[in-house]
C-alpha cells in the first residue's frame, strides 16, 4: 500500500505539469461573425475566423495579427518574462497574455494543432512510452518469472518428498516463501516510473521529450553539432557598427537617417537591421524623393536634397566612389564575421556599417557547460568560412563545418556517425529537418519551424542552447536512477531466492522485503523530483 501511494504521488506530481498547462487554455474567443463581436467557445474557433482580442485577455488560439499592436506576455512558452511587442503580420500563440494593445488576427491553428495542445500531446505521450533499457527489464522478466515458478515447484518437491520433514506445511510455506520474495513487481516499476518523473520534470523546465527512446538516448551523445543561424545566433542581422568617414558628418545619427530613409522601402535582411537600428534609437526617418533598389547590390535614393548611394563594395566600385583609403577598418570587420555596408553622400564615401548576425546571450555559456560534460562541440553552417570561423571563435567552438548546403547537412552527420560519434542535432530551420531526423537524437530549437519541431526528439521550448546541456544532464541522471532502481529490484530476488528456498525465510517477512523493494524503487524514482537544471 505504501508503495502504491508513492507510486500514485509520483504520477500525481508529474502530471501537474500537463494539468498546469491544460489550466492555463482560454475558455472563450470573441470572433466577428458578420458585423458583430460574439463569444463562441474556445472548441468552436475555426481556421480562418478573425478573433479579437483586448487589453489583458489570454489569446484563445493561434494565428496571424491583421490589425492593431500590442505587446504579449509569452512566458508560459519562452520563459522570457518580459512581453514581446507583436505588429501587423507577427504570429501570436494561444494561451499566452495580451499585456497592451487591442488587436485582430486571423485564426491559423485551432483545437488540437495549437502550440500548447501540441506541448500537452508530446508530454503525455512520452510517459506512456517505453526506453530501450525497459524492454531489457521486460524481458528479464519474461524468464525470472518462469524460472520463479519452476524454482518453487522444485522446493515444494525437496521438501515434501525428499526433506526428512516430508511436511505437507513446511513444503507449501516454503513454497509459498519463494513466490513472495521473488515477486517482480519492483522489476517493472524500476524504468517506466522514471520515466514517467524525468519527462515531467523535462516538462516544467521547457524540455519537451517525445519518448523514452529518445530520453534513454541523449545520455549516449559523444559530439553536439549546433546549426548557426537561429541556434547559436539571433538569427535576425544586427547593425553594431558604424565608423564615419567624411569629416562634414560629425554624428552617427546623421548617417542612420539618411540609411534608414534610403532603405524604408526595401525589405532585405540588411535593411531591416538598419531600420531596427533607427528604430531603437528614435531616429524618425522620411519618404525619399527618388528610389532605385538595384538587386544583389544595394540602392540609390536622394534624400532632403542629398544623393545617396548604399549597398556593396561592388555598387561602389561600378559608381566609381572609392573606400581604397580604409581597407584596413573593411578587412577587421570582415574577419570578425560581419557583412559590411558601404554608404556615400554626393558620391563621396561617408560611412562604413557593419551588420551581423550576434550571438545569443547565453550560447557561450551553453557550449562551455556542453564541453565541461565532455562533449564534442562542432557548428555548422551555411554561410562563408570567414563569418562561420568568427561565430566559432566567439562561442569557443572548436571545430565547424562551412559553406554546407542544406541538403548535406545530414550528409554530414551521417560522416560523423561512420567515424564513431553518437551525435547530437541541435537546429531551428525546414533546412535542419533531414539532419536532426539522422542524428541520434535530434534537438528543435521551440522558437523554430513547425517542421523542425516534428523532426526532432527534443524540443526545447525555452529557445535557449542551455536546455540542450539540461536535457543530456536529464537524461544521465535518470539513466543513473533506472541502473539503481534494476540493482534494487534484482539484489532482493538474487539474496531472497536461496534463503526462501533452503527454508529460512518466512512468508511473512518474504512479503515485507517484497513490499520494500517496490518501495525502495518508486522512492529512489522520486529523487528525480529535485533534478535542478543549470
Amino acid at each position: 500500500l505504501l508503495g502504491k501511494t508513492l507510486e500514485a504521488n509520483a504520477k500525481g506530481k508529474t502530471t501537474q505539469a500537463i494539468k498546469t498547462l491544460i489550466g492555463l487554455q482560454a475558455k472563450e474567443a470573441r470572433i466577428i461573425r458578420g458585423d458583430q463581436e460574439i463569444s463562441i467557445p474556445i472548441e468552436d474557433v475555426e481556421v480562418g475566423n478573425t478573433v479579437v482580442v483586448r487589453p489583458g485577455e489570454k489569446i484563445p488560439v493561434d494565428g496571424i495579427i491583421i490589425e492593431g499592436y500590442s505587446a504579449i506576455d509569452e512566458s508560459m512558452i519562452t520563459g522570457e518574462s518580459i512581453p514581446v511587442d507583436k505588429k501587423i503580420g507577427d504570429e501570436v500563440i494561444g494561451s499566452t497574455i495580451n499585456a497592451l494593445g487591442a488587436f485582430k488576427f486571423t485564426a491559423t491553428k485551432v483545437g488540437r494543432d495549437t502550440a500548447l495542445a501540441q506541448i500537452i500531446k508530446i508530454v503525455e505521450d512520452a510517459q506512456g512510452s517505453k526506453a530501450p533499457v525497459q524492454r531489457l527489464a521486460d524481458k528479464v522478466s519474461s524468464y525470472f518469472v518462469p524460472s520463479v515458478l519452476a524454482i518453487a515447484v522444485l522446493t515444494f518437491i525437496y521438501w515434501y518428498f525428499i526433506s526428512n520433514t516430508g511436511s505437507f506445511a513446511d513444503a507449501m510455506i516454503n513454497f509459498t516463501a519463494v513466490l513472495v520474495i521473488a515477486c517482480p513487481c519492483a522489476l517493472g516499476l524500476a524504468t517506466p516510473t522514471s520515466i514517467l518523473v524525468a519527462t515531467g520534470k523535462g516538462a516544467e523546465n521547457g524540455i519537451l521529450i517525445k519518448g523514452g527512446e529518445s530520453l534513454e538516448n541523449a545520455h549516449k551523445l559523444t559530439l553536439i553539432m549546433l546549426d548557426k543561424t537561429g541556434t547559436i545566433t539571433k538569427g535576425a542581422p544586427e547593425l553594431n557598427k558604424i565608423i564615419l568617414l567624411d569629416n562634414t558628418i560629425d554624428k552617427e545619427n546623421d548617417i542612420l537617417y539618411l540609411a534608414g530613409s534610403a532603405e524604408k522601402n526595401s525589405e532585405h535582411p540588411l535593411a531591416k537591421a538598419i531600420l531596427k537600428k533607427c528604430q531603437d534609437e528614435n531616429i524618425s526617418i522620411t519618404e525619399p524623393e527618388d528610389f532605385q533598389a538595384l538587386p544583389g547590390y544595394g540602392i540609390i535614393a536622394s534624400i532632403a536634397g542629398k544623393d545617396v548611394i548604399i549597398g556593396t563594395q561592388k555598387l561602389m566600385n561600378e559608381r566609381k566612389i572609392d573606400f581604397s583609403q580604409h581597407n584596413k577598418e573593411i578587412e577587421t570587420m570582415e574577419n570578425l564575421g560581419k557583412t559590411v555596408v558601404f554608404l556615400s553622400i554626393n558620391r563621396v564615401p561617408s560611412a562604413i556599417m557593419a551588420v551581423a548576425d550576434t550571438i545569443k546571450n547565453d550560447s557561450l555559456e551553453a557550449v562551455k557547460k556542453l564541453k565541461s560534460m565532455g562533449l564534442a562541440v562542432w557548428m555548422i553552417t551555411g554561410d562563408n568560412v570567414l563569418t562561420a570561423k568568427a561565430i566559432a571563435n566567439q562561442t569557443g567552438i572548436d571545430n565547424f563545418l562551412a559553406q554546407i548546403l542544406p541538403e548535406d547537412k545530414a550528409k554530414q552527420i551521417a560522416l560523423l556517425q561512420e567515424q564513431g560519434f553518437v551525435v547530437g542535432m541541435v537546429g531551428d530551420g525546414i533546412n535542419d529537418a533531414p539532419a536532426l531526423v539522422t542524428a541520434d537524437v535530434g534537438f528543435a530549437i521551440g522558437t523554430g519551424t513547425d517542421v523542425a519541431i516534428e523532426a526532432a526528439d527534443i524540443t526545447l521550448i525555452k529557445g535557449s542552447l542551455k536546455g540542450v546541456a539540461a536535457s543530456i544532464e536529464l537524461s544521465r541522471e535518470t539513466m543513473k536512477n533506472i541502473k539503481q532502481n534494476l540493482f534494487w529490484a534484482l539484489v532482493y530476488n538474487i539474496i531472497g531466492l536461496p534463503v526462501a528456498a533452503a527454508g529460512l525465510l518466512n512468508p511473512v517477512i518474504a512479503g515485507a522485503a517484497m513490499a520494500l523493494s517496490s518501495v525502495s524503487v518508486v522512492s529512489n524514482s522520486l529523487r528525480l523530483r529535485k533534478f535542478k537544471p543549470f
